[in-house]
């Protein structure tokens, strides 16, 4: 058995760990750092590794990324394996969407794009107009102007977005 380094080695591992070390061994394949023979024996191994110690050898002498988990270097809480296991703040996919989303809204806002003041209320106001509309004309009727407002609405700010995004086009 191979020696187990973290107590997390001990962890059993799925289809997606498993593909991520398979991952990270082709990316190492194509630079160069393995050989066909490596590669098809470590393969082999990843595809019958039962817990992430079975898999740690077998990038051990590879460099960053090895498609592990990097390991975590802060105190562990008690729901850090659940969060981990099911995709939760700590584990790596979802630190790197945050850091991507991150970047997306600073280069959105470093655009000028950003929004003044409170959002429209469009649901409370079509609610009044349903419900004046309901009391006043009927509830059938009600609901119509409803719809026409909100496709009106709709339409509208989908030409304003265009225009906008074509003209924020134009200035880059």
């Amino acid at each position: 058995m191979a020696r187990q380094d973290e107590p997390r080695d001990e962890m059993r591992i799925g289809d997606t760990e498993r593909d991520a070390v398979m991952v990270a061994l082709h990316d190492h394949f194509a630079a160069g750092r393995l050989d066909r023979g490596e590669l098809d024996e470590r393969m082999d191994a990843v595809l019958s590794a039962k817990t992430r110690g079975d898999l740690r050898p077998l990038v051990r002498d590879l460099p960053a990324p090895t498609g592990l988990p990097e390991p975590d270097r802060r105190a562990p809480s008690s729901m850090e394996g659940a969060a981990v296991m099911f995709g939760g703040p700590w584990h790596p996919a979802w630190q790197e969407h945050h850091r991507h989303m991150a970047r997306r809204r600073h280069r959105h806002m470093a655009r000028g794009h950003h929004r003044h003041g409170p959002p429209f209320p469009a649901f409370p106001l079509l609610l009044a107009v349903f419900l004046v509309l309901a009391f006043t004309v009927g509830p059938g009727a009600g609901v119509l102007a409803v719809l026409q407002i909100a496709l009106a609405v709709w339409i509208v700010r989908a030409a304003l977005l265009a225009f906008g995004a074509r003209k924020s086009g134009r200035s880059t």
